[in-house]
């Protein structure tokens, strides 16, 4: 059989090719030779095939016939056929095939070669893809290894312990007497890899953590022989010495220091100096800078030194790079709520931002901008968020209103401001705003006695022929028909009163009915407008009546049912058409936004404590409270009420099933369904308006209901200022391990003599690394002082798979039910 050819002859006779079918031809043809090679059991030309073979494979084509000739490879005596070998097996191989529990003994074999180059090449492969089997079996030879005087496979080793660890936590102890010597070692390489090894046991254990803290004197006095070391070209990157060793100690400092005051006070000094001494011309120095901030933030660190970081985020938002203005803005987001003055410096190169090209940049320019809204600012920054309003893309539009909605109400110098504000909202992006907002301005319009003229006016101006804005001609025609004798009349006092007579707004709302822009909705309002405008009005009474009328026969049957009730009080009941359609008295204020307000302050979503809305139908309710009581079959347990409509609501109750199981809390027997109810009863039914709830908890410790599998759950407590029997828990849910947790759900259920309710969760991904939490809030109510339980049910997906678990806490305390 000829020889095959080469791999540069391979690889330049690919690229030869013109389409992707030729490709494909020479890629089968060379195949079938390879396999043909395989058979014959060539010897002399397997490392070539391999090497070939692993070209395809990166172009996208299958190798996987390959598998068992890399097996082969590593078990040849020769360097060159091994490197191939333990390269193919990388590629080719994962722990999800059996086929590379056969390599174990060649691994164990190599790691005790008299050759480095061999032990190093098994040190990688077993590093990058051992199984937690080979794990296991090899972790002694690899702490043998990790002791060794020889750096090169020191530094291979503690890569290749990081790869043990992160597969099976539980071998961690044995590596602890080999780390300490790591760090006393000159050569950088194996410097970095320690380093990478020990965060990487701080992040898994807390009673590594704890060890690991004395080192941080040591860790300081490395990073200072850094900063102050000269050049030195064989680890110099643009003018700074090895900065890739620096961000590692920087992100381990950062882990140390976290809640610790003596790790943090050690530290401090060396923070400020990496701050100041760091150049910042070159990408590298501002990689190192981001690191220091970080850390700075993280830890307990003082006050001074928070402000110097917070400066240098500062000047990242002045430099040219588009993702270093990201990163600072994103930065500040999440530093904005525990150094709000310091932020407040760079307020106007925040605001600058609004203005940047890149969408990304504005959007975090705008959350910060929100974020840096107070009583002081409000007028300034409110005029900046509303240019921005008027100029920016159609997808920032509806999130700006938002955020002007609330600031304003929040920050509000004054009623006319609010409304003036609103107003403009309304008159600039309208159509984006959210569903409430419409209601919300009546309300405020409502209660500000003093400025009807003023308002009535003003909306009357806005929508002189522009009905495109459906938000705004909405509240325009409600005011409108609530105040229409104070336009005509012209009694404003704010501005300059216009002339404006009946037949000219009566005209105005015709328009409205008649426009092909006017929403089915906005001519309910214009029709409701027009029927009040008969008790308002005096000489176009006759005129109302035939409007009126002829919507009597409208195809839009909510206009129609509209307009056949109007006329029956025409008709019918004419003496009671004053009465009916008086002034509306000042409303009160339920709710906001909502069950539960989300606000938007640092970068993450934060339930805000309100009132719960009570439900449009009471029928609904009653039925869904009964639904749940034969499905439970009169368990003594209480169904929650949720806050907002579940996602899956056809599979709710199979869910709420399962996770009750045949529980039975407190132990009555079940006997009997329990009675119909025609609705069930609010949480907070019968509370006062404000305040809630106590905004420091009165002394109730912490617990941890759920610990298991990397996640962790920890309850937080919190009790009412009016009514002492309702207690709120606040969850939170932490991830230790190295993936994300997806589509987290948390269910809980109480005995049937608690009320239980559950608001919407902050995200449903955890991030792995305890990189961030998921908060949610529970709020229950027991009347009679008992002994607080649950039973909790979790739902997620992680690496790839469904997760569930039940799990019981009865380790409240006292202090949170009596």
């Amino acid at each position: 059989m000829p020889a095959p050819i080469r791999l540069r002859e391979l690889i330049r006779t690919i690229r030869t090719a013109r389409t992707q079918a030729e490709e494909r031809e020479m890629i089968q043809k060379e195949c079938a030779a390879i396999r043909s090679s395989f058979r014959e059991e060539d010897n002399t030309y397997r490392c070539r095939n391999v090497a070939k073979l692993l070209y395809m494979h990166m172009l996208g084509y299958p190798a996987h016939f390959g598998q068992l000739e890399c097996l082969k490879l590593i078990a040849s005596q020769k360097f060159t056929d091994k490197r191939i070998g333990y390269l193919g097996a990388m590629l080719l191989l994962d722990e999800r095939q059996d086929v590379h529990l056969l390599m174990t003994n060649c691994i164990k074999n190599d790691l005790n070669h008299s050759t480095q180059y061999v032990q190093g090449l098994a040190l990688c492969t077993l590093g990058c893809m051992g199984s937690s089997e080979m794990c296991r079996d090899l972790a002694g030879e690899v702490e043998k290894l990790l002791k060794t005087s020889n750096s090169y496979l020191r530094k291979k080793a503690a890569l290749c312990a990081v790869h043990v660890i992160r597969k099976v936590p539980e071998l961690m102890e044995m590596f602890l007497p080999a780390t300490k010597n790591l760090l006393n070692e000159k050569n950088h390489g194996v410097l970095h890899t320690s380093v990478v090894l020990l965060t990487e046991m701080c992040e898994r254990s807390p009673d590594m953590l704890a060890h690991f803290r004395k080192l941080v004197p040591q860790l300081v006095r490395i990073l200072k022989n850094l900063i102050m070391s000269g050049y030195s070209p064989e680890h110099d990157v643009s003018g700074i010495s090895d900065p890739f060793l620096q961000v590692r100690i920087l992100r381990l400092l950062r882990i140390l220091g976290r809640n610790d005051d003596d790790s943090s006070e050690a530290m401090n000094d060396i923070l400020a100096q990496v701050a100041t001494n760091t150049e910042t011309s070159k990408n590298v120095g501002n990689a190192i800078l981001y690191e220091t901030v970080l850390t700075i933030m993280d830890i307990k660190s003082e006050s001074g030194l928070r402000v110097l970081a917070i400066n240098i985020l500062g000047r990242f938002l002045l430099n040219n790079d588009k993702n270093i203005r990201y990163v600072a803005l994103t930065s500040l987001l999440k530093t904005v709520q525990t150094d709000h003055n310091a932020v407040q410096r760079h307020r106007s190169t925040i605001v600058d931002c609004l203005k940047d090209l890149d969408v990304s940049i504005k959007r975090r320019a705008m959350e910060l901008s929100f974020a840096l809204v107070n009583g002081n600012n409000v007028r300034g920054m409110m005029k900046e968020l509303l240019y921005f309003l008027d100029s920016c893309e159609p997808e920032f539009k509806a999130d700006c209103a938002s955020g002007i909605f609330l600031a304003a109400e929040k920050y509000a110098p004054s009623k006319r401001w609010h409304i003036d504000t609103i107003m403009r909202v309304l008159t600039t992006a309208g159509s984006y705003v959210r569903d409430d907002a419409v209601p919300n301005l009546i309300q405020l319009i409502t209660n500000s006695v003093e400025m009807h003229a003023y308002t009535v006016q003003r909306l009357y101006k806005a929508i002189l022929g522009d009905y495109s804005q459906q938000p705004l001609v909405q509240v325009a025609s409600w005011c409108i028909g609530e105040y229409g004798d104070l336009l005509v009349s012209g009694q404003c006092e704010e501005e300059e009163p216009i002339q404006v007579t009946e037949d000219e707004v009566l005209d105005i709302l015709e328009s409205v009915l008649i426009s092909n822009m006017s929403a089915s909705v906005t001519r309910g309002y214009a029709l409701t407008a027009i029927m009040k405008l008969s008790t308002r009005f005096t000489c176009t009474v006759n005129r109302i009546k035939k409007v009126v009328s002829i919507y009597g026969s409208s195809i839009d049957v909510e206009l129609q049912q509209r307009a056949v009730e109007y006329n029956a009080l025409f008709k019918k009941y004419d003496h009671m058409r004053p009465a009916l359609l008086e002034r509306m008295p000042v409303m009160e204020k339920v709710t906001t936004n909502g069950p539960a307000e989300i606000v938007q302050t640092n970068g993450e979503t934060e339930p805000a404590v309100l009132e719960t809305k009570p439900p449009p139908s009471g029928l609904q309710p009653a039925s869904q409270a009964n639904d749940l009581l034969d499905l439970l079959g009169g368990s003594d347990i209480t169904p929650v009420i949720p806050t907002a409509p579940t996602s899956k609501p056809a599979s709710a109750g199979g869910e709420l099933l399962d996770l009750l199981g045949d529980l039975n809390l407190t132990g009555s027997p079940v006997s009997a369904p329990a009675p119909q109810i025609a609705q069930p009863p609010f949480l907070l039914d019968g509370l006062p308006s404000q305040p809630l709830f106590n905004d420091i908890s009165a002394g109730i410790p912490s617990i941890t209901a759920y610990s298991k599998n990397g996640l962790k759950i920890d309850f937080t407590f919190e009790r009412s200022n009016t009514n002492p029997s309702v207690t709120v828990i606040t969850i939170q849910a932490s991830n230790s391990t190295e993936l994300d947790m997806t589509d987290f759900v948390f269910q809980a259920a109480v005995p049937k003599t608690f009320q239980l309710q559950l608001l919407s969760p902050s995200s449903s991904v955890i991030p792995a690394f305890n990189s961030g939490t998921i908060t949610q809030v529970i709020k229950v109510l027991n009347p009679q002082k008992q002994q607080l339980r649950m039973r909790i049910k979790l739902t997620y997906n992680h690496k790839g798979s469904a997760m569930q678990d039940l799990a019981e806490v009865n380790n409240f305390p006292p202090q949170s039910w009596q």
